[in-house]
């Protein structure tokens, strides 16, 4: 016997691929290898597929399980065996696996066509076509449980599409109701008007998500805007406090005293000249750079007057200090000192 496998997983509920799935009668209209599924009864079914060649086989149902599995053996023709389990991965997801066994046509001839790549074949061809069928069932309406509800039907794959069917699908097909020609233009009519409403709502989707970027790009801006006006209340707030600091600084040079209104006091900060440190921020005494004793008056009082320094006839009081007071020299050496008198009583 030659196994194969294949598995997909739909976004579907289990329920509903279960329900998709069991319409074995629909097969060639989706399927490419399927030519004719026609049933006998509710458990006898007669089936014509295309595997290394076309064959032919009754078949009957076994070990099904709603939602779970189904499964079926052949009773004549192509000696085959098969079972499909359904696994609900979520309540819009399900996982299908497809178990088929079968034994290879014509003997040592049809092992030998096995060998040589058929079976490879086989199951390239099975697993396309277990696709086909999860595109059928996405493309059906939520809920649908009829396949002929699915836009997927007809597909140019199909055994149907490529008129590959066998007459006995053909005149199965024509006495289903659903394939009437009513019912075809009514399912066409739905389909087309399905897909407008899709287009409607893909438009309406775009919309809203154009007016959203849109609202979001103004919030942006106005938020940009705020920031730009703060910003500049801000920068207008730093020039008027500085401007009123430069304004206070001037106010405070102007009222300085030019003695003790410097750092230090008398004016330390001034630079040095080579005579000294100045007394002042200006110039307190005429000729100061020239001779520090010629800028005081006697008695310590500031010069004010227009006549020369070398004019004036008092003597200044350095002057005075090196040349030394006469009188006051002639009266102290006429006292004798206290103390000499003092020793003299005492002697």
């Amino acid at each position: 016997m030659s196994e194969h496998h294949a598995s997909v997983t739909i976004e579907a509920p289990v329920h509903q691929v279960y329900t998709l799935f069991t319409h074995f009668n629909d097969f060639p209209k989706f399927m490419s290898f399927v030519k004719e599924v026609t049933y006998y009864d509710n458990r006898r079914s007669h089936w014509v597929a295309q595997v290394a060649g076309q064959h032919e086989w009754d078949a009957v149902n076994e070990d099904w399980i709603v939602d779970q599995q189904i499964g079926w053996r052949s009773t004549s023709g192509l000696n085959n065996t098969g079972k499909v389990k359904f696994q609900a991965l979520g309540p819009n997801r399900t996982m299908l696996d497809v178990y088929i066994n079968y034994e290879p046509p014509a003997g040592i001839i049809g092992k030998t066509a096995d060998r040589l790549g058929v079976e490879n074949r086989f199951e390239e061809i099975l697993q396309k076509d277990l696709n086909n069928f999860a595109y059928m069932v996405e493309q059906a309406p939520p809920g649908a449980l009829d396949p002929m509800q699915s836009h997927y039907l007809f597909q140019s794959d199909s055994a149907v599409a490529k008129n590959e069917t066998t007459e006995r699908q053909q005149q199965s097909m024509a006495n289903d109701p659903m394939m009437s020609q009513q019912s075809m233009q009514q399912r066409q009519q739905a389909i087309k008007q399905e897909i407008a409403q899709e287009q409607q709502a893909k438009q309406h989707q775009e919309i809203q998500r154009e007016q959203l970027a849109q609202r979001a790009r103004q919030q942006a801006q106005e938020q940009t805007n705020a920031l730009q006006h703060q910003a500049n209340l801000d920068r207008q707030a730093r020039q008027q406090r500085e401007a009123a600091a430069r304004t206070e600084t001037t106010s405070t040079q102007q009222t300085l005293d030019p003695i003790q209104g410097t750092l230090g006091g008398r004016n330390a900060s001034m630079e040095r000249t080579a005579l000294g440190e100045r007394d002042a921020r200006n110039q307190r005494f005429p000729h100061e750079e020239e001779d520090p004793m010629l800028a005081r008056t006697p008695g310590g009082e500031q010069y004010t007057g227009s006549t020369p320094v070398e004019q004036i006839e008092t003597e200044s009081p350095w002057q005075k200090f090196i040349r030394g007071n006469t009188e006051q020299g002639k009266t102290e050496d006429q006292q004798p000192p206290s103390d000499t008198r003092k020793d003299t009583n005492e002697q």
